[in-house]
Parts: C-alpha cells; sequence; structure tokens
C-alpha cells in the first residue's frame, strides 16, 4: 500500500469519536500565539465558521464555508517586504492546516517572509463520521484509479485565493510588504488552488485581480495547462513514488517552457503523496530549504526597497 494512501486515509480514519462532531473552535486551531483570523472577503464573507468541524485529532478540518487569511509574521525587524500565501491540502474535502499550513508559514516567517494561511472553501461532507470516512475513501480510490483530480468541484477555493491576493495587496504597507512580491504556495489540492489562481486571475480587466508573483506548486496535478504568457515564476516538487500524481509525466514544467518562463522542478525518489515538509533522513526534508534557496535567487529574501 502506497505511503500517500495511508496518510491519506489515516486522516479519515482517525475523524472519529467526540472530535468530529465537535465544531471548531473560533480561534484557529494550531496558529501560533497571537495569531489573529482575517475574512477572506471582509463583511461580504460567505457561510459561517461554526460550520467548521474538526476532522482529526489535530488542526485538521472540514466543511468549510467561511474561508480566512491568518497572518504569520517574521519577528520584528527580520522581514524582507515579500509575502506569501499557503494554501493547504485535503482534496477539497479537508485541510491539513498544521503540516501544510502553520509548519509551512512558520518556516517562512523564520526567514523574514510574512506569511498567510488561507483556509479555503471546501466541499461539504456529512456530519456522520462514517459517511465523511467514507467520502475520503472514495475520493482517494477515484484518483488512484485514474480520475483526473481537476475533475474534484472546486468550491470556491480559487476565488478565494484571488481574494487573498487581493487583501494581502491591499494592506500591503500595513503588513510592510511589497504589492509586486507576493506569491502563493500550494499543497495537493492547495497547489490546484494556487495554479487556478494563476491561470483564472484577469488584472488585464480589473488590476485589483492580479496572479500570485511567484508560486510554489507542491505534490500537484502533473498535466500540461495552457500558461499565460506572462506566468509568474513556478518551483514544483513531486516524490517518484506519488501514488496520485507520480505516474503522470511533468508536462505541466513544460507548459512554462514553451511559454519561456521561469520554472524549477524537484523530483524526490520517496515521499509518497501529502509529505508536508519532508521526513527527516530523507531528501524531501530539504523541500523548503530548496524553496527558500529559490526565492532567495529570484531577490525575494533580499529586503525590498521602499518606494
Amino acid at each position: 500500500m502506497k505511503s500517500w494512501f495511508v496518510a491519506l486515509a489515516a486522516v479519515s480514519l482517525v475523524a472519529g469519536g467526540a472530535s468530529a462532531r465537535q465544531p471548531a473552535p473560533a480561534t484557529a486551531a494550531g496558529a501560533p500565539p497571537g495569531a489573529v483570523s482575517l475574512p477572506v472577503y471582509g463583511k461580504a464573507n460567505p457561510g459561517k465558521p461554526a460550520d467548521e468541524m474538526s476532522a482529526g485529532p489535530g488542526s485538521e478540518v472540514r466543511n468549510v464555508t467561511y474561508p480566512t487569511l491568518t497572518p504569520v509574521l517574521p519577528k520584528p525587524g527580520t522581514a524582507n517586504g515579500t509575502a506569501v500565501i499557503v494554501a493547504p491540502g485535503g482534496g477539497f474535502m479537508f485541510l491539513s492546516m498544521d503540516s501544510e499550513g502553520w509548519k509551512v508559514a512558520e518556516a517562512l516567517a523564520e526567514r523574514g517572509v510574512t506569511a498567510f494561511v488561507l483556509k479555503y472553501r471546501l466541499n461539504p461532507t456529512p456530519k456522520d463520521d462514517a459517511a465523511y470516512r467514507d467520502g475520503v475513501m472514495k475520493l482517494i480510490l477515484g484518483i488512484a484509479s485514474g480520475k483526473p483530480a481537476t475533475d474534484i468541484a472546486d468550491p470556491g477555493a480559487s476565488k478565494d485565493a484571488l481574494a487573498a491576493l487581493k487583501l494581502v495587496r491591499s494592506r500591503a504597507q500595513e503588513w510592510g510588504i511589497d504589492p509586486k512580491r507576493v506569491g502563493m504556495i500550494g499543497f495537493s489540492a492547495g497547489a490546484i488552488t494556487s495554479l487556478k489562481a494563476v491561470l483564472e486571475a484577469d488584472g488585464d480587466s480589473d488590476p485589483s485581480t492580479l496572479p500570485p508573483d511567484f508560486f510554489g506548486y507542491i505534490y500537484g496535478p502533473m498535466d500540461a495547462v495552457e500558461a499565460p504568457a506572462n506566468a509568474p515564476p513556478m518551483f514544483a516538487a513531486l516524490a517518484m513514488n506519488d501514488g496520485m500524481f507520480g505516474k503522470e509525466n511533468f508536462d505541466i514544467v513544460n507548459s512554462w517552457r514553451r511559454v519561456k518562463r521561469p520554472v524549477e522542478l524537484h523530483v524526490y525518489q520517496d515521499g509518497g503523496h501529502g509529505f508536508g515538509l519532508g521526513k527527516p533522513g530523507t531528501t524531501n526534508a530539504m523541500l523548503m530549504p530548496e524553496f527558500l534557496a529559490w526565492m532567495e535567487m529570484q531577490g525575494l529574501l533580499t529586503p525590498a526597497t521602499r518606494p
């Protein structure tokens, strides 16, 4: 059995008992002390926080209808003016807020990046524990059998990502951010969400709806896409034994190469699907250092020049 299957199935199987039936707390579970979640659309935010439920013993959540953005700020005096919105994965059924959210944001903040964890809208799952677990297993088995991940219904996640980008840029001065250095990093479904933010942005007709200025695409589908002529630089990473997307070619990288846009690909021998920041002692544990080195190569870790 593939490690990706074990890891993803474990999330659904442990979501039993009282933990899965209790509403999630009003404050973001697992967030760094003092972090305050912001509604992505302000007073016009859809949904309600009370819909959210725990998806396991950690900070995984499901049934998110009320999208939020939680800043994870660098220590005073260390910010470099670059921002990254972090989009966790979970098949649009739950969000792995810890391994693909808070830990990623904290690693970025340690290098002076102003990070934001995006809790985007999810497809509804049954409140009943067993029915929820069955739904997750069907999703896993469907993709493993060849169903395209892009067929999974987007509950509004890509719109939430674009709104989050707009929110960060609109408050750039407050957070000490260069509005032209706002990127994303997404994992699995979060990678799909980040990619859609690139492909669906319409900055030509609406200057406030701009794509990320750069993005990390971590164990997302590798299928070819029609990359924009001005596609932002992309950092892509995948494990060779990824049971969901490891059987594909790396056509998405060639999509960037065809339009002569910057792209970097890292393929690890091991890790399966959903390895987060990696397992110590394996090469996939180099994911974040390599992403940060790539950012540094783009000049994104050098302090931004204030106007």
